[in-house]
């Protein structure tokens, strides 16, 4: 779908997440505040035409500096801008929604339930549109920023069933996407057979990240079944 057209059809959708569910092959540029340098406009002017979603967000973002961020893009695009926070510290109203993610794939009860109560009181008075959401790390062949601050070990990607389970937990506990995550960097993106897997047993949106730098690897990852693709470190580079 072309950019424009994109645009004027989420600028009169009710929600975010029904667009979402009713999208095929969709792409979100993910774009880390704490790394973030470049002008709005300039970077705007990179990324492929048929995006759909900027995700905003990082594992450690300076205070400020994740508003800051996307109120200057706001300024140059009527994209999307969806928050994928590290913490509760990053959520600000300027943005349009915000995953409201839980680390289903760890143990450390910081990132399944804390942090979604500290952003409470934040979030009972914002805008933005809520989308509850199963964070689930797979193995991408290092040690990638979430994993250290989270403290929780990813899945490894030969634990196919485990992972197809995790997102099935998701699901049943009322979660309306699951997001599967090799990490920032990774050296290689979750393996075709897991997002096929979880995307023949889940009902649910899926979105898929970490790793994939390459149209070939973005392409063969709709092709196996993810709904919206996030791709950030190739355009960065």
């Amino acid at each position: 779908m072309p950019l424009k057209m994109l645009e004027n059809s989420l600028t009169t959708s009710i929600s975010l997440l029904k667009h979402i569910q009713q999208h095929k092959n969709q792409l979100a540029v993910l774009i880390d505040p704490e790394d973030f340098t470049e002008k709005p406009a300039d970077f705007l002017k990179k990324i492929p035409q048929n995006t759909s979603y900027l995700l905003v967000g990082g594992s450690q973002v300076g205070a400020g500096k994740t508003q800051k961020v996307v109120a200057n893009l706001k300024a140059f695009t009527n994209l999307p801008i969806v928050l994928f926070p590290g913490d509760y510290s990053q959520l600000t109203n300027e943005a349009d929604a915000v995953l409201f993610l839980s680390l289903l794939s760890g143990r450390n009860p910081e990132y399944l339930i804390e942090q979604q109560i500290k952003a409470v009181d934040f979030l009972e008075k914002s805008n933005l549109e809520i989308i509850p959401t199963a964070y689930i790390l797979v193995d991408g062949g290092c040690e990638t920023a979430v994993v250290n601050v989270s403290k929780t070990q990813p899945i490894p990607p030969t634990e196919v069933r485990q992972i197809v389970k995790t997102a099935l937990a998701g699901q049943f506990m009322g979660k309306q996407l699951i997001y599967l995550e090799a990490g920032s960097g990774a050296k290689q993106p979750v393996p075709l057979e897991v997002i096929a897997a979880v995307k023949k047993a889940i009902h649910i949106p899926l979105i898929v990240g970490g790793g994939i730098k390459t149209l070939a690897q973005r392409e063969a990852a709709y092709q196996s079944g993810a709904d919206i693709v996030v791709m950030g470190t190739a355009f960065e580079e």
